[in-house]
């Protein structure tokens, strides 16, 4: 069985200097005040000069480059051990037409890219990065649109329409992720009728499942049912979740109930089930496991033994962010499992954003931090260094 814990393998792509800089990031990530310091004054730093110090710590911890181009290196070096890529343009929290465009040409450039190169199994995009977030939220509520706003929506489906079917034709799977659910009905529409064009063969189109919402599992098998009757696949990614404090803050200040689970355990358990769910009907899904929780992990190696489904079966792929969680992207693709890693890219100054959730990610969720650092530590003590 595998070990998450064997750390020479985990740890297999840094040299000594790679790995006391690790040491010293997740140290001063796991201190929340310098993280909410960070937040706070993170733009500020980048325009009084620290671009060349945050380039040089969290970002290239975190962080391909600032392009396509610049990635070059992180994927060559995480296909040295059998870890795929996946290409993420993060650059977020645009408003206007222009910049939606340049995502959704950008994005196109991913799927041009990764048909390229084999050592890019996905690609993926936010529909944030495509739309007006307030545009969304109208469309997800079925409040009526303006002349405007549907013009403005047409617009949201076409880029998401072409993205797809760019994908499609390159035979390039791509993953759409989740966001906050108050936008998320206007994103699912999207996801189940592109699956519905493009994966009636194979699976092109991912739907991103968030299972710390409470709602989500049944959503799931209602999804697959309904993808049974029309004659199409299901591009299933499982996920825990992003959005978990602006979830329960919006639900109590607008007093609804919150989508997010009582606890984390009912989370747990949701994704652990989804993932039995995914196996028993694989014949008709694909799926991705995007989780850096080991329990979960170790639970669909098992699944997969159990039902006689080899490790490298093309239709079944763990995933880990960049920078992270190595212990398990390593060990699981060296013992042949498919892997692969969001490798984010995008301007400095434009990435920082998702910078800054990622220290406080590590700060906020419970051992985060401490695990890294304890088998950094670990593998520190058996080199000798």
């Amino acid at each position: 069985m595998i070990s998450f814990d064997n750390t020479e393998n985990a740890f297999k792509s840094k040299t000594n200097k790679n790995l006391k800089q690790s040491y010293w990031l997740f140290k001063l990530i796991g201190n929340p005040a310098l993280v909410n310091f960070g937040a706070a004054f993170g733009p500020l730093s980048l325009k009084i000069g620290f671009k060349g110090l945050i380039k040089n710590t969290i970002f290239k911890q975190f962080v391909g480059g600032e392009s396509i181009s610049d990635c070059g290196v992180a994927i060559e070096q995480l296909s040295k051990y059998n870890i795929g890529t996946i290409l993420d343009y993060s650059v977020e929290g645009k408003e206007s037409e222009t910049d939606f465009e340049n995502c959704f040409n950008e994005t196109i450039r991913t799927i041009e890219k990764a048909y390229t190169d084999k050592n890019i199994p996905f690609c993926v995009f936010k529909v944030t990065g495509l739309a007006r977030f307030a545009l969304l939220e109208k469309v997800s509520s079925n409040q009526n649109l303006t002349d405007l706003e549907k013009t403005e929506w047409q617009n949201v489906e076409r880029r998401v329409n072409k993205i797809c079917e760019t994908a499609a034709n390159k035979k390039q799977a791509i993953f759409i992720d989740a966001e906050e659910s108050w936008i998320q009905p206007a994103i699912d529409e999207l996801a189940n009728k592109n699956m519905a064009n493009f994966n009636k063969e194979n699976v092109i189109v991912y739907n991103t499942y968030q299972l710390y919402r409470h709602d989500r599992l049944a959503f799931l098998k209602q999804t697959l049912n309904n993808a049974i009757k029309n004659n199409y696949k299901v591009g299933a990614k499982l996920v825990r979740g992003a959005y978990m404090e602006k979830e329960r803050k919006r639900a109590v200040e607008k007093n609804y109930s919150s989508p997010i689970q009582i606890n984390k355990q009912n989370s747990d358990n949701d994704y652990n089930e989804a993932l039995n769910f995914c196996i028993e009907n694989i014949n008709n899904m694909a799926l991705c496991a995007g989780t850096h929780n080991e329990e979960s992990s170790l639970h669909l190696v098992k699944l997969m033994q159990t039902h006689n489904i080899t490790s490298n079966d093309k239709r079944i792929y763990f995933s880990q962010l960049y920078g992270m969680s190595d212990h398990i992207s390593y060990n699981l693709s060296l013992s042949n499992y498919n892997v692969a890693k969001y490798v984010p890219y995008g301007p400095v100054n434009e990435v920082l954003p998702y910078l800054i959730r990622r220290a406080q990610e590590n700060t906020s969720v419970k051992g985060q931090t401490g695990r890294e650092l304890n088998l950094i530590l670990k593998e520190k003590k058996r080199r000798g260094i």
